[in-house]
């Protein structure tokens, strides 16, 4: 099974919401999902984030693949560092 943190977008029309979540590759973007690691806003400025380290360094290290956005979004919440430091320091 591959695990992707990926965008679930919630919202209505033109209000765009995100769910940042762990979900199986083959399942839908909207569609079912395996836990929720965050939220994420851009209708705020500056946009709003909301993660769960705890649990987005659980999935990292348990071998789920960020998409480009996601990784995005954890780079600028320092949670990628943080990861690769801790793949550094288990060598």
């Amino acid at each position: 099974m591959a695990v992707k943190l990926r965008l679930k977008r919630m919202g209505a029309k033109q209000r765009p919401f995100y769910r940042i979540v762990a979900a199986d590759s083959r399942f839908p973007r909207d569609g079912r999902f395996l836990e929720v690691v965050g939220t994420y806003n851009p209708i705020t400025t500056p946009a709003e984030t909301k993660i769960d380290e705890e649990k987005a360094m659980y999935w990292l290290k348990n071998g789920a693949i960020p998409t480009e956005t996601v990784r995005n979004i954890l780079s600028k919440e320092g949670i990628m560092k943080k990861f690769a430091d801790s793949k550094k320091a288990g060598k």
